[in-house]
């Protein structure tokens, strides 16, 4: 039997158990920004981990990069960053916080389209000032609507301050992919159709940071582009689509009943198509989680104009010139780690009663695959024993050896941080009919069974 899980309780297990904390916490804590812990690093990779395997090992036609964060100032101007990258904001007249506009009217059912000017957001608004509550002081009392930029400046070069150059933290982490378009093709056997794939930092200004990892000002993104002939779009896009949704349910054993697909209403005007993978988060209900975009040429035809380079790519079976389509699959690390906990997070009452959380992560994502435990901290020949096992099993898997506590207690913590099997040493283990025999403590199940050590 189990209960109803809620934001609240993710937050909680996330910092008691060390999976996340507050950027900056002991001066108070920083909006939007948040430290990955032992645990949750550990988590963090092994979900990297799996997409790079999916998405680069297991492909033929798909390579990886790691690409600078820094880029030309000039990139951000091709990929409409500068001039498009923007939240429309209003600021409250009495206490001077701000709202998103799109946020605040699409929770009273008014439609905000990101097409929209400024001057028709404003016109929407002031047709709706009425409905719409400062959330700080409750006042409704607002500026008109500016357009915010997300992009966040730095001073990379520049010690005087006058910013004769500005340059940006990266937007988004899929550009530096299109600017390696020409190196990769130049540098390896890889043609058309085929993608590039990285996992990169993004930053964005964001104005109301919320909802613990979903929005963030500082994220981590996975991409790959799939570059393709003009027109010889739809079946690879179905195909990706496909293997997207596979790698939720197969590698990060995620409930399908608890993802849907949405197709965008309102395309960007080069986009063919684009559809999000959502997730059914606790208290928030289905969110994005992921994008799969059909871009046409509009990326590298971008880079061709604004750069001088030309991108064109040649066939080298029939020599045809051409600029190839882009199929792109972007995803938060931060909101897919967020995923997967409340996935797993479970809260169980037991045949005996008693309560227990448990999170039922697949063994391979797990932070800690076995946890090693004498039976009792006090009996060095248990110890040296676990130890001698921790040590062996160390070498090719993640473990955790643990002698606080009764062993009860430690199978809690073991629960809470989704460790697959606890190993206990005992007086067993060492003499008498199952010498050389340890317990095996399944997690999910809760059952034990004795199994030689040669056998772990």
């Amino acid at each position: 039997m189990s209960r109803e899980v809620t934001l609240e309780d993710i937050v909680s297990l996330c910092k008691r158990r060390g999976f996340v904390y507050q950027g900056s916490e002991i001066y108070g804590g920083e909006a939007g920004l948040y430290d990955f812990g032992p645990y949750g690093v550990e988590l963090l990779n092994n979900i990297k981990k799996s997409w790079w395997r999916r998405n680069v090992h297991l492909r033929e036609d798909i390579v990886g990069i790691d690409s600078a964060m820094f880029k030309h100032p000039k990139v951000w101007e091709a990929s409409g960053h500068v001039g498009g990258f923007s939240d429309p904001l209003a600021e409250c007249k009495e206490c001077h916080a701000r709202i998103r506009v799109d946020k605040e009217l699409g929770a009273i059912g008014v439609i905000a389209d990101e097409k929209m000017s400024e001057i028709e957001l404003n016109k929407l608004f002031d047709e709706n000032r009425d409905k719409i509550k400062c959330p700080t002081c409750g006042k409704k009392n607002f500026t008109e609507v500016k357009a915010f930029n997300l992009l966040v400046r730095s001073n990379l070069g520049d010690f005087t301050g006058k910013e004769e150059r500005p340059v940006y933290l990266p937007g988004e982490a899929c550009q530096g992919i299109y600017l390696n378009f020409k190196n990769v093709v130049d540098t390896t056997r890889m043609k058309v159709p085929f993608g590039i794939a990285q996992i990169g930092k993004a930053f964005r200004n964001e104005i109301s940071p919320r909802n613990f990892l979903f929005r963030t000002r500082e994220l981590e993104q996975a991409d790959t582009q799939y570059f393709v002939k003009p027109h010889e779009n739809k079946e690879q896009y179905e195909k990706i689509k496909a293997d997207r949704w596979q790698w939720y349910v197969k590698d990060l054993g995620i409930d399908e009943t608890k993802l849907r697909w949405k197709q965008h209403d309102n395309l960007v005007f080069y986009a063919k198509d684009a559809w999000d993978i959502e997730y059914n988060f606790p208290s928030l209900g289905f969110d994005e989680v992921e994008g799969i975009h059909d871009r046409t040429d509009y990326d590298l035809s971008q880079h061709t104009k604004f750069s001088g380079t030309d991108l064109t790519h040649t066939d080298p079976h029939t020599n045809e010139k051409y600029i190839p389509w882009v199929l792109e699959t972007s995803m938060g690390m931060g909101r897919i780690f967020m995923s997967v906990v409340c996935d797993a997070y479970t809260v169980e009452t037991m045949e005996n009663g008693e309560s227990r959380t448990v999170l039922k992560l697949k063994p391979e994502l797990a932070p800690v695959q076995y946890a090693v435990f004498p039976l009792l901290k006090n009996k060095p020949e248990l110890v040296v024993k676990a130890r001698e096992i921790y040590q062996e099993l160390s070498k090719k898997y993640v473990c955790e050896f643990d002698d606080n506590g009764n062993i009860g207690k430690r199978y809690r913590r073991q629960d809470e941080i989704g460790t697959p099997y606890c190993i206990v040493v005992d007086f067993d283990t060492l003499e008498g009919e199952h010498a050389g025999t340890v317990t095996v403590r399944d997690r999910d199940t809760t059952e034990q069974k004795r199994v030689k050590i040669e056998e772990l």
